[in-house]
């Protein structure tokens, strides 16, 4: 009896004493940390909305940690590429992953092709904005709003298409929620990229786009496109006089493209809370969220916790979307 006693007092000291370590090294991490340049990694070509933003928050971080942060775009495979990268880097919070709203949906596309698990081999740090998805159309199509466009498409089923940023996109998917919800018939036309979507809208040859509203702010602005409505609970402060999609009658269509920063696996928790304490000082500067707000994307911080429920959350919710529509968007 008296032997079981030591024992457990032993480990229970042992534990204790594990405990401590860990406490002074993650605390000895975190007071090292950045010990060189950062680099975050976008998954995209310059010039898209994840770059901006990102060359956005850099400078801004580079005071705050004392270290400048580089930009590296690292793009193809729906980010893939980069999330690989960011991945297999060292986990001491000197790369970076400025993670797309497409990080979650990749398991459902990808699927065994995949040479990291998005859910144990990337640590969220923080949340960083979230931008609506804009349903636009060309000037001179018979519709001013949402529920008219959809008259249109239900009365010449098939026939009305859609364009996207690439399939598996988030203004992919909510097309296809969309047509669920209202149970419509739509074609849909696959980009790479908004650039393509936009001049095929431009010159007629689909009837609507789907995607981050960012690049549409100034084509809306200056009458090259029709807005018909934005995704999200709120209107965008970028495009005031849009409806949202739950003014149109579909609330079930509340969610944007997002995007969040995540670091290697096992990165220290200290230097994990170092991360996230200074983005979330940057994502409250009024400057910035101002000069952001301006380009249809709304800057918010969050909890690790909170990131990697969102992430789950949205991998969950788009993965039943594919399963609904039975959409093959495996690549």
């Amino acid at each position: 009896m008296e032997y079981a006693l030591y024992q457990s007092f032993f480990r229970l000291s042992l534990f204790r004493s594990l405990v401590a370590w860990l406490a002074v090294v993650t605390g000895a991490a975190a007071q090292a940390f950045p010990s060189k340049p950062i680099r975050m990694v976008v998954p995209f070509a310059p010039g898209g909305v994840v770059d901006v933003t990102a060359r956005q928050l850099g400078p801004k971080l580079s005071e705050l940690l004392g270290q400048p942060v580089l930009i590296e775009n690292r793009s193809g495979a729906g980010g893939t590429i980069a999330a690989d990268f960011v991945a297999k880097s060292a986990p001491d919070g000197h790369t970076l992953l400025v993670a797309f709203d497409s990080h979650a949906v990749n398991p459902h596309i990808y699927k065994s092709e995949l040479r990291y698990d998005t859910f144990k081999d990337l640590a969220p740090v923080s949340f960083i904005g979230n931008i609506p998805l804009l349903l636009a159309t060309y000037p001179s199509f018979a519709a001013n709003d949402m529920a008219s466009f959809l008259q249109v498409a239900k009365s010449k089923p098939g026939t009305v298409s859609y364009a996207s940023v690439g399939a598996g996109s988030s203004g992919h998917l909510a097309a296809e929620q969309l047509k669920l919800l209202a149970n419509v018939d739509m074609l849909h036309v696959p980009f790479k990229g908004g650039a393509p979507a936009l001049s095929a809208l431009m010159g007629e040859q689909v009837q609507l786009i789907v995607f981050a509203a960012g690049a549409g702010v100034p084509l809306v602005h200056s009458g090259k496109i029709k807005p018909l409505a934005v995704s999200g609970k709120r209107r965008s402060s970028a495009l005031p006089l849009v409806p949202t999609m739950a003014e149109a009658g579909y609330p079930q269509l509340d969610s944007g493209a997002w995007m969040g920063l995540l670091a290697p696996a096992g990165t220290p928790p200290g230097v994990v809370a170092r991360l996230n304490s200074e983005l979330s000082k940057v994502l409250k500067d009024p400057e910035l969220v101002k000069k952001l707000a301006d380009q249809a994307v709304d800057l918010s911080s969050s909890t690790p916790d909170e990131l990697g429920t969102l992430i789950r959350a949205e991998h969950d919710k788009w993965g039943k979307v594919i399963k609904d529509a039975k959409l093959n968007v495996s690549q």
